[in-house]
């Protein structure tokens, strides 16, 4: 038998109830949803149309409230935060200036595809910089990967966003760790999801 997965709005809207049961102040950062006329001036910047998934998540919510400061709620994603339109376009021209860079200096082969690319947008950042990105490139179109500027490679976490929400919503629900990163989520102070990296050791 067939199980079929449940679509992409409503995974999230089953971990933002979760968010507005159990951490309450991550859920009040949420932003309402973008407009179109923001998705169109984004697809504009972006120099391409941006996949599905990522349409849906602006179309429910256009990022979050700016975190100031790692105590505040807000970085519910792995511990990221949910960009708008505009940090997605900020996040993306950075990326775009790093494969400029690379290309300028030689060092393409080193960059392109393995720390940035033009194709990767970003949906979600933390305090340190590090992106989580949607790839819009041809043969991995959907995937979702994780940018740490301190590693010489870009992470695949998930084949497709919605197996992200589904993993994401299980492991909060049985507070057990995502199955594409060693991290278990916690709620800190009843009001914001927290992600610790797991110990491999022992």
């Amino acid at each position: 038998m067939v199980i079929e997965m449940p679509g992409l709005a409503h995974l999230w809207r089953s971990f933002e109830n979760w968010l507005a049961e159990h951490a309450p102040g991550d859920y009040e950062t949420l932003l309402p949803a973008v407009s179109e006329g923001d998705i169109e001036r984004l697809e504009d910047g972006l120099g391409f149309s941006v996949h599905e998934d990522m349409r849906t998540i602006l179309r429910l919510h256009n990022g979050v409230t700016i975190r100031r400061a790692s105590t505040e709620p807000g970085a519910f994603l792995l511990g990221y935060s949910l960009l708008d339109a505009d940090g997605i376009l900020a996040a993306h021209r950075d990326l775009v200036s790093m494969v400029d860079d690379a290309r300028e200096e030689g060092d393409e082969e080193l960059v392109v595809g393995r720390i940035a690319d033009s194709q990767w947008v970003p949906f979600a950042q933390n305090m340190s910089g590090d992106l989580l990105f949607v790839d819009h490139r041809y043969h991995h179109a959907g995937e979702i990967g994780e940018i740490s500027f301190g590693d010489p490679e870009y992470q695949l976490l998930w084949p497709r966003m919605d197996l992200m929400m589904a993993d994401l919503c299980n492991s909060v629900k049985t507070r057990t760790p995502v199955t594409a990163v060693p991290r278990v989520p916690s709620v800190h102070a009843g009001r914001m999801l927290e992600w610790h990296v797991r110990s491999t050791q022992g």
